[in-house]
C-alpha cells in the first residue's frame, strides 16, 4: 500500500516537473538574440562615453551636434582656415625637403623670450595663452612653423648697417644716450621682421603655384 502511494507521489512529482522544464526551455534566450543585445549595450555605452564627439551641448533636453558647430565655423571662416592649413603643410614639406630642422632648444629659447616680454607688461604666458584659447603645444607648433619659415628665407633677410642707418634717417629716430647699441639691435630686428614677412609671402606664393592642390570643398 505504501509502495503504491510512493509510486503515485513520484508520478505526480514527475508530472509537475515536466511542464516546468518545458517552460524553462521556452524562455531560454536565443544565442543570436543575446549577441545582438550585448552589441546594443556596448554601442550605447560607447556612445555615452564619447558623447562629446557627437554632441556639443544639450539645451533644455535638445542637443546641439558638433556637426552643426563645424558647419557654422566652416561657413564663417572655412576658407581662411583651409588656406592656413595648406600653407602650413607647404612650409613643412619645403623645410623637410631642404633638411631644415628646428631644435627643442630653439623653441624653448623663443618661449623664454615671449615669457619675458609678457612678464615685462605685468602678465604671464599662461594667462596670455588662455586668453587666446591656446595650449602650450599650440604655441610650440606655431613657433616651430615660424622658425622653419625664417630659416627658409634666411639668405634673403640679412640686415646691413647701411639699412639700419637709412631706417633711422627715414624715421627721424633719435638714439637715446647710453642705449645706442640696444636701440640699434631693436631697429635691426624690426627691419629683419619686415623682410621675413615679405619674403615669406613670396615663398608661399611660389610654393602654391608649384604645388598640386585638389580642393574637394568650396567655401
Amino acid at each position: 500500500m505504501e509502495d503504491e502511494m510512493i509510486k503515485k507521489g513520484a508520478s505526480k512529482e514527475s508530472e509537475t516537473q515536466q511542464p516546468a522544464e518545458k517552460q524553462a526551455i521556452k524562455i531560454k534566450i536565443n544565442k543570436k538574440t543575446a549577441i545582438i543585445v550585448v552589441a546594443v549595450v556596448v554601442f550605447v555605452g560607447i556612445v555615452y562615453m564619447t558623447k562629446g564627439l557627437f554632441v556639443a551641448a544639450i539645451v533644455d533636453g535638445s542637443p546641439i551636434s558638433r556637426l552643426a558647430v563645424i558647419q557654422k565655423l566652416e561657413k564663417s571662416s572655412g576658407k581662411n582656415l583651409l588656406d592656413s592649413l595648406i600653407t602650413e603643410k607647404l612650409v613643412k614639406n619645403e623645410a623637410k625637403a631642404k633638411k631644415i630642422v628646428v631644435s627643442a632648444e630653439e623653441i624653448n629659447a623663443e618661449i623664454k623670450r615671449i615669457e619675458d616680454q609678457i612678464a615685462s607688461q605685468g602678465g604671464t604666458l599662461a594667462e596670455a595663452l588662455a586668453g587666446q584659447g591656446m595650449s602650450m603645444n599650440d604655441l610650440k607648433t606655431q613657433i616651430t612653423l615660424q622658425l622653419e619659415m625664417e630659416k627658409l628665407v634666411a639668405d634673403k633677410t640679412n640686415v646691413t648697417d647701411a639699412e639700419v642707418a637709412q631706417y633711422i634717417a627715414d624715421n627721424k629716430i633719435t638714439m637715446p644716450a647710453g642705449q645706442e647699441a640696444t636701440t640699434t639691435e631693436q631697429i635691426k630686428n624690426e627691419i629683419k621682421n619686415q623682410k621675413v614677412g615679405q619674403e615669406a609671402d613670396t615663398l608661399i606664393t611660389g610654393l602654391k603655384s608649384k604645388a598640386k592642390i585638389n580642393y574637394f570643398v568650396n567655401y
